[in-house]
């Protein structure tokens, strides 16, 4: 087995330092050597640089990395296409020593990367597939479009209520849209109202054309059996579905369903030390996204009956597998009891939900990996044992 040379790599859109670094294991000193800073022509000399020293010495492997950051998954694809390994790291898993920070620039970043490098000390960031990555960031430009509408109907009902207009029903709807075009305004008030409702009408009608992309894009081969196994679960649609898909790629790089809770964010944190036990709150880690969809989905068990399906919904479950459904219903039922149960016991609403989110995390889990099938199998040979 041949000896492997790290080479840690700060990257910025401006330019790459670069540090490699030879680990001697205890038996002979490590080796720092080669620290540069490349700022013109900054791929091609990269790849110069590995090359460089791949040439001087030929008994070696070299290993490159670099933080996740802002250049996303294109530098190490290109990396990949001139044959040469490279590993994302996780910044937040990286092992740094306490109070480092006090000494912080390029090259020293550049010799963490690498020291992290040699020793494990970190957890790769997954790589989606390149289709994957496109339909992702199309979603995220739907939900930012979506962002953009909030942002608009927050600011048009703040301007109403500055200047004596208060709608003390339902809003935006179409009696709400007719009572705001015939508010009694002045000359200017009214050309800025009119600007509002036109970057509304404007949004609406943009995201209403996404959504109908984003439901072509679902029913494609590649994405429609895993986006109809997911709908069939209360408060999952096509948009929430397909995100999950595409944003997480591989469900069984999660050995269980406790890691996916635990990569959405949804896991309590926790500060022991001795005999005293102290328990924080979730640890809003990984997934953002992800994070955000599951808990609008999860607010959606703190209305209707146990049980109760909705029409929309037996619609999206006809013609699936039976024991998908029977999963589906199993998770949506589970979930709001758990949601009364917690709110019977006195607990904050909020934490309720969260709660929810994280066993629908652990439902998701198992749909996408195929152990509802298993766990069906597991309950008939209970029933079965227990008839005998």
């Amino acid at each position: 087995m041949n000896k492997i040379i790290y080479i840690g790599m700060d990257v910025h859109s401006s330019n790459f330092t670069l540090c490699s670094f030879e680990p001697g294991y205890g038996f002979e000193a490590d080796k720092i050597f080669g620290q540069t800073q490349i700022k013109e022509d900054i791929f091609n000399s990269t790849v110069k640089y590995i090359n460089k020293l791949k040439s001087m010495r030929p008994d070696v492997d070299v290993i490159c990395g670099y933080e996740a950051g802002g250049l996303g998954y294109n530098l190490h694809r290109k990396l990949k296409a001139k044959e040469i390994e490279s590993v994302i790291l996780a910044p937040t898993t990286m092992a740094v020593a306490r109070n480092s920070s006090k000494k912080k620039n390029d090259y020293r970043d550049a010799i963490t990367i690498a020291k992290c490098l040699a020793s494990s000390a970190y957890k790769a960031v997954y790589i989606p597939d390149e289709k994957d990555e496109d339909v992702r960031d199309f979603i995220r430009m739907r939900d930012d479009h979506k962002t953009a509408l909030k942002q608009i109907k927050q600011q048009l009902n703040a301007f109403c209520l500055r200047h004596g207009h208060h709608y003390d029903k339902p809003k935006w709807t179409g009696l709400h849209l007719n009572w705001l075009r015939k508010l009694e305004l002045s000359k200017v008030q009214r050309e800025t109202v009119e600007e509002y409702l036109a970057t509304y009408e404007a949004l609406t009608s943009k995201i209403a054309a996404l959504d109908v992309r984003i439901e072509d894009i679902a029913s494609e081969e590649r994405y429609s059996e895993k986006v109809n196994k997911l709908k069939c679960i209360k408060g999952i649609k096509t948009h929430i579905a397909l995100s999950f898909v595409c944003e997480i790629g591989d469900f069984n790089r999660f050995k269980s369903a406790d890691k996916f809770s635990g990569f959405i964010g949804l896991v309590p944190g926790e500060c022991s030390s001795g005999n005293t036990e102290r328990m924080l709150g979730i640890t809003k880690a990984g997934n953002r996204h992800l994070r955000r969809l599951v808990v609008e989905i999860s607010n959606t068990y703190r209305r209707g009956a146990v049980g109760r399906k909705s029409v929309a919904l037996r619609e999206r479950q006809k013609d699936m597998p039976k024991d998908v459904v029977a999963y589906a219903d199993k998770a949506t039922n589970r979930c709001q009891r758990k949601y009364q149960r917690m709110m019977f016991k006195g607990k904050n609403s909020n934490q309720a939900v969260a709660a929810v989110a994280r066993e629908l995390c652990c439902f998701i889990w198992g749909m996408m990996t195929g152990n509802y099938s298993r766990t069906a199998q597991a309950e008939a040979s209970v029933y079965r044992s227990e008839l005998d």
